[in-house]
């Protein structure tokens, strides 16, 4: 005989399935997880990102939330900073750290390998906090399509 489910006020531990993938305001495919709408999360959500080769998102920030990310395979780099003037790359196994309000643009550096991420960032809605920066955008796309 199995425990009857707990009170929804109780806390509890939940198992998510991954959600339908979607492209979000970035410009990148993201697969909801764990957010505020699957598990009732306060500050938290989680979803895997795949990057295709060459792919280059858009430059953006998320206002007041952090991000944390895990390269399970492949390579990312970003560009980031307030006129997008640094740049850092991860490989498959390392972890990426990006501090609220900081500017980034996000693209996978290869022309062959897919990159898989996961993420986890302290907004339990994950698109709202996303902020595009349109000036900053144009001419680093460009940029990187030609060394692509």
């Amino acid at each position: 005989m199995s425990d009857p489910a707990p009170p929804s006020h109780q806390l509890t531990v939940r198992v998510v399935k991954p959600g339908t993938p979607f492209r979000g305001k970035q410009g990148h495919v993201y697969t909801p997880a764990i957010s505020g709408g699957s598990v009732g999360a306060k500050a938290l959500h989680m979803q895997v990102l795949r990057l295709p080769p060459n792919e280059i998102g858009k430059a953006h920030k998320h206002e007041s939330h952090e991000t944390a990310i895990y390269i399970v395979s492949g390579r990312s780099a970003v560009w980031f900073g307030e006129r997008l003037d640094h740049h850092a790359a991860a490989s498959a196994g390392e972890f990426v750290y990006i501090p609220a309000g900081l500017p980034h643009l996000p693209y996978n550096p290869s022309p062959t390998e897919e990159c898989v991420a996961v993420i986890a960032r302290t907004d339990p809605n994950e698109q709202e906090s996303v902020v595009l920066l349109p000036e900053l955008d144009g001419a680093m796309r460009d940029s990187l399509r030609v060394l692509a």
